[in-house]
């Protein structure tokens, strides 16, 4: 054995060296560097889609997307006209291939007396109506719903739906993963 080799050996013994990490440590370090890249990169883009999307949906009043109709309520709930009644009413109110599309959805406001009927149509039309009258205060497009799709994940079919659970198990994953890069040079000490 050589002086060198010795000096080497016995420096890498003192109290205080540390001695080179395992094997398998490097090989953690490197699958999670490498996981915690390409999670970074999947989720950056549905990230930025759903905040963006959800950003312009808080705003979606002030940015003209979806119709306001100022009202107050001219009666208690319990006087409103019966749904069916105000369903036909708004299907009286669109163009008949509008009203053939069917209904999609009802939004029923009972502190601002007024009830919205959404339309399954290629164009979004919704008419919203005051519940105890049954008359018509606004026909109009309802222009945030290809944001709200898309924000959903909808807008890309049944399955993308889960796009935005994708986006979260990313996110934990991304935690994780980070969290154990930040840690495992400490423990190297």
């Amino acid at each position: 054995m050589t002086k060198d080799a010795v000096t080497t050996w016995t420096d890498a013994k003192q109290p205080g060296a540390s001695s080179p990490p395992s094997h398998g440590k490097r090989r953690m370090a490197r699958a999670m560097f490498y996981t915690h890249l390409w999670a970074g990169l999947a989720a950056t883009g549905i990230l930025l889609l759903v905040s963006v999307t959800g950003i312009l949906l808080n705003h979606k009043k002030a940015l003209g997307f979806m119709p306001d109709v100022s009202h107050v309520a001219s009666g208690e709930f319990s006087d409103a006209l019966p749904m069916a009644e105000l369903t036909a009413a708004a299907e009286r109110a669109v163009p008949p291939e509008v009203a053939a599309a069917g209904v999609d959805r009802i939004d029923v406001r009972p502190s601002r007396g007024l009830m919205k009927v959404r339309f399954a149509d290629r164009r979004i039309m919704e008419v919203t109506l005051d519940i105890h009258t049954g008359a018509v205060l606004l026909v109009g497009e309802r222009n945030d719903v290809f944001l709200e799709r898309l924000h959903s994940g909808e807008i890309f079919g049944g399955l993308w739906t889960l796009l935005s659970d994708a986006a979260a198990v990313l996110v934990l994953l991304l935690v994780g993963t980070g969290y154990w890069l930040w840690l495992y040079p400490k423990t190297r000490v």
